[in-house]
């Protein structure tokens, strides 16, 4: 579980780290990073749209990323925001090709916005 300051949850932040971030997709997953001016520890947030399944398919999805990201998130870089947008085709993934979708994408993501 990420605690509460470590979560991305006001809409504008969403819709800034949205627009303005780098971008890097998979498969399954699209993971949007912005660096903030802030010196805060990294957050994250996720989107999971009704397209991906119904509600007990997308919730579980959204906590067993939130599980995988809060392990990573000491690693990022400070101020960095994070919105993961899960695509419909990830509902059909087991837990590992999730993990490796995630992986792979937050790595391209952070690395482009750090080289910014």
């Amino acid at each position: 579980m990420l605690p509460a300051p470590r979560r991305v949850r006001h809409p504008a932040d969403f819709a800034t780290t949205v627009r303005d971030g780098r971008r890097a997709r998979s498969s399954g997953l699209v993971v949007h990073a912005r660096q903030t001016a802030a010196d805060l520890p990294a957050r994250a947030g996720f989107v999971v749209g009704r397209a991906v399944g119904p509600a007990v398919r997308r919730n579980r999805l959204r906590r067993q990323l939130r599980h995988m990201m809060a392990a990573r998130l000491d690693a990022l870089p400070r101020g960095l925001d994070l919105v993961v947008r899960v695509l419909p085709t990830a509902a059909t993934l087991d837990r590992d090709e999730l993990q490796a979708m995630l992986d792979a994408a937050l790595d391209r993501a952070v690395r482009a916005e750090t080289a910014r």
